[in-house]
């Protein structure tokens, strides 16, 4: 069978106030084109539809119309679960009314797997499929102590818990994934998520994964949701963010977008997954610009990153006048910051490259005189920091 895996589309976002509904609609035509052109069997929808628990209105209608398209009326299924952004109560209260059409939406986590039937290949996908599994949404508290690495264990291990519960379904003869919303251990991050996990402890480590039923079967390709930029995560079997449709921050300028398509049968351990690249979204471009005003007119003159958003760190050795701000954004419609950036500023990051190459003897010393109005440290009081920091670096090699 054919899957198609996507995620985070996150209808309703918004960049800078800029409505994003016109590139997020050009995006569901491209993909229910490209899930047509690929005969597509399957499509796995891995959390944050929406950007908010509230979506407004034109969301949840782009959203209803894309998944009306999508299923072709019930003939390809479709496999949705909540991620952190979503409502899981709101997103899973029209799957009664949804399921006649092939629409599955798992809203909470749950520990009873999802079997889909095929009708092209006469095949059975068996799903275990986990929504954004938090601590309220588990209704679990997975451990008493605050410590980062406790609870991180704690939480990796109910993941793989439910997951393996799931797996319990897995045969020989069907064709076996996961899919869930989470952040795995090695998956690199853009600005654009919003963290699930407090420092790391909501960091899943991709063993969990790496479960089986009483067939002995594993899940033949992991589908996940949360980080938008598309990859493969090492681990045990194919493990892969879709990423987002679009664009959604300016940590993401350059970022490729994609959605996977993969082709599975019952029994199969080598699966290739396939990027197929969109074009719907307007690019996002980070321009420094370091003539001035002057610069900054050319560029806009000849036409550069013309249909993209942009965020320009202009140069200036004095500021603005509005007539030449006006002229800027007159210019070019997309521009959403414009930062000045003045010798002083740049004379500041300097001196911050300048101390982080000081010796940390010196560094200390420095910043002792300056807390204490000028004082200076004596020997021993030098020798016992030089000490404590050698012990801590000694503590990171070990955990390392």
């Amino acid at each position: 069978m054919r899957i198609l895996h996507t995620a985070d589309w996150h209808f309703g976002r918004t960049l800078e106030g800029r409505s994003r509904l016109e590139e997020q609609a050009a995006f569901v035509d491209e993909l229910v084109a490209l899930a047509d052109e690929e005969k597509v069997d399957l499509i796995l929808l891995a959390g944050d539809v929406y950007d908010s628990v509230n979506p407004p209105a034109a969301a949840e209608l782009l959203f209803y119309e894309a998944i009306e398209r999508l299923s072709k009326r019930g003939s390809r299924p479709i496999v949705i679960i909540s991620g952190n952004h979503d409502h899981p109560e709101r997103l899973a209260a029209s799957a009664p009314l949804l399921r006649h059409q092939g629409i599955l939406i798992v809203g909470q986590p749950t520990e009873q797997p999802l079997v889909v039937p095929i009708e092209r290949t006469d095949e059975q996908a068996v799903i275990a499929a986990l929504s954004y599994p938090s601590e309220s949404r588990l209704k679990q508290l997975l451990s008493v102590d605050n410590d980062e690495e406790s609870l991180r264990s704690a939480y990796s291990a109910r993941v793989g818990q439910l997951l393996a519960k799931q797996a319990q379904a897995y045969r020989k003869d069907h064709v076996n994934l996961m899919m869930s919303h989470l952040y795995v251990l090695g998956g690199k991050e853009s600005e654009s998520e919003r963290p699930i996990q407090v420092g790391g402890a909501y960091t899943v480590d991709p063993s969990a994964f790496d479960v089986c039923g009483e067939s002995g079967c594993k899940a033949q390709y992991v589908a996940l949701g949360h980080l938008h930029r598309p990859q493969r995560v090492k681990g045990p079997g194919v493990i892969r963010y879709s990423g987002s449709p679009i664009g959604y921050s300016f940590s993401e300028a350059g970022q490729t977008k994609s959605v996977t398509i993969v082709d599975i049968s019952p029994g199969t351990t080598t699966v290739e997954p396939v990027e197929h690249y969109l074009s719907a979204g307007k690019p996002l471009a980070s321009w420094q610009v370091k003539g001035g005003y002057s610069e900054l007119c050319a560029w806009l003159e000849e036409g550069r990153d013309r249909h993209a958003w942009l965020d320009v760190n202009l140069h200036l050795q004095e500021a603005l006048t509005m007539e030449q701000i006006q002229h800027i954004r007159k210019a070019h419609a997309g521009i959403v910051h414009i930062r000045p950036v003045y010798p002083e500023m740049q004379e500041i990051q300097a001196e911050a490259g300048r101390r982080s190459d000081l010796p940390v003897q010196e560094l200390f010393c420095r910043f002792y005189e300056r807390q204490t109005g000028g004082a200076v440290p004596d020997d021993a009081l030098i020798k016992l920091f030089l000490e404590l920091v050698g012990e801590r670096e000694h503590a990171e090699e070990v955990d390392a």
